[in-house]
C-alpha cells in the first residue's frame, strides 16, 4: 500500500486554489453579510448612548454598546435604524433575560 492509500479507498487529493493569494486574502476580509456593517450604522443614527439607561460612552469605550435588534431579528436591518436600538453589555443582558423569565412565567402558567 503506497502512502497516499488508506484502507481500500485512495485518499482525494487536495485541490489547489488559482486565485492569488491577494484575492483570497480580500475575499476573507469582506463582511459576511452585506447588513453586518448595521453596528456602524445604527451608533451614527442612534449616537453613543444606552437607550435604556442613558448611559453616554465615548470612542474608547464604544465597545461596551451593543446594537438590539427590537423584533429580535439580526436580518431585519432597514436602513434607517428603525429596528435598533443601542443598549450597553448590562441593558442588553438584562433585555434578553427579561424575554427568557417572561416565557418561563408564561409556560408556568400554562401548567399551572
Amino acid at each position: 500500500m503506497s502512502e497516499g492509500d488508506y484502507g481500500r479507498y485512495p485518499r482525494p487529493k487536495k485541490k489547489m486554489n488559482a486565485k492569488p493569494m491577494e484575492e483570497v486574502i480580500r475575499e476573507l476580509k469582506k463582511p459576511a453579510f452585506p447588513h453586518s456593517d448595521y453596528r456602524e450604522r445604527s451608533l451614527k443614527i442612534h449616537g453613543l448612548i444606552c437607550a435604556k439607561c442613558g448611559r453616554e460612552f465615548d470612542h474608547k469605550t464604544r465597545n461596551l454598546l451593543t446594537v438590539h435588534h427590537k423584533d429580535g431579528n439580526h436580518l431585519n436591518n432597514p436602513p434607517d435604524g428603525s429596528n435598533w436600538e443601542n443598549l450597553c453589555v448590562y441593558c442588553h443582558e438584562d433585555e434578553h433575560s427579561r424575554e427568557l423569565l417572561g416565557k418561563y412565567l408564561t409556560e408556568q402558567d400554562k401548567e399551572g
